[in-house]
């Protein structure tokens, strides 16, 4: 039998590996917030003919709105939402003078300033979502748990695995931002809960198997019941995991230019959550039963309380 949880280090070292790289991102750069974070104006335009998100795109960014993002909807209307535009300013004739060479008639429907209040607000509900959600997975996976004899020490397993997806997630954006002007908007918040949904739904499955085994006696020890429980869920785990990601692989190559940093996000955030409901939520478990986490802690304190004395004394 493959030996996963017997190498949970490596699996550790590896999302270490990609978590810090995105956190330092993070810190030094923070996210390219849109329009729905950072204010701007809100542009509906009605066009003679069909267009492309991408067609307005290229005539915006041509103009120096290489930020502006476009929607099209029924009836051939537009809505672009972009840095801030001034009604009656020559930067907004010349903005219609261009569209109109490009795709005929082009009728202005409304023009109007998006404050930055809408996105403090939806940062401020995004926080609140995930810590409820947090909550939430704590108290279901205990109460589902309750047999066992640390029902507390899943939930927070999952919370673990579930911060780390969203952690990868955020710090792969923060270098698409950098590197290439990816921004972050209100759908990326909607990907990301939409992932935190995913990675628990995929770690409970796991521990629901090690449940069941560690009822039925499966393995000699703790970490062996654990380690024939993750190979059993291992290929249905992979096998819906790649189903998604088939799906999201076709929408980001073919699919609309106003969904693809959405569709980027789930597929990032699916990878992530899959790897992490493996080879993270249940060698967790493990270590905390082995008592690894406790005395790498207690190690990590004792250094700490060690160096004190030392200080002190060298204090004049």
């Amino acid at each position: 039998m493959v030996d996963i949880v017997g190498k949970r280090y490596w699996w550790f070292l590896l999302s270490v590996l990609i978590i810090v790289p995105g956190m330092i991102s993070l810190a030094v750069n923070g996210l390219r917030l849109s329009i729905d974070f950072t204010g701007g104006t809100l542009w509906e335009l009605q066009m003679s003919r069909p267009v492309q998100p991408g067609e307005v795109k290229e005539v915006l960014a041509a103009h120096g709105f290489d930020d502006a993002l476009v929607q099209t909807s029924e009836d051939n209307v537009v809505l672009v939402r972009m840095k801030e535009l001034q009604q009656g300013s020559d930067v907004k004739t010349q903005l219609l003078d261009a569209l109109q060479q490009q795709f005929g008639a082009v009728t202005e429907l409304r023009l109007e300033s998006v404050g930055p209040t809408l996105g403090t607000e939806i940062r401020n509900r995004s926080i609140i979502a995930i810590g409820l959600a947090g909550l939430g997975i704590l108290a279901y996976i205990a109460y589902a748990f309750r047999n066992t004899q640390r029902p507390f020490l899943y939930g927070i397993a999952a919370i673990v695995a579930m911060l780390h997806d969203v952690a990868v997630l955020i710090g792969v954006f923060s270098i698409l931002g950098w590197l290439r002007g990816v921004e972050v908007d209100a759908l990326f918040v909607t990907a990301v809960l939409t992932v935190i949904g995913f990675s628990v739904h995929d770690t409970i499955v796991v521990f629901d198997r090690i449940r069941e085994n560690l009822a039925r006696k499966a393995g000699r020890t703790f970490e062996e019941t654990v380690n024939y429980s993750v190979v059993q869920t291992l290929v249905r785990s992979l096998n819906t995991s790649l189903t998604v990601v088939l799906t999201l692989a076709a929408l980001y190559l073919f699919g609309g230019e106003t969904t693809r940093t959405f569709v980027l996000a789930l597929l990032i955030g699916i990878v992530s959550g899959t790897y992490s409901s493996i080879f993270n939520a249940s060698q967790i478990v493990v270590a905390w039963e082995n008592g690894e986490i406790q005395r790498a802690v207690a190690r990590l304190l004792g250094r700490r309380a060690s160096r004190l004395p030392a200080e002190r004394g060298s204090r004049p």
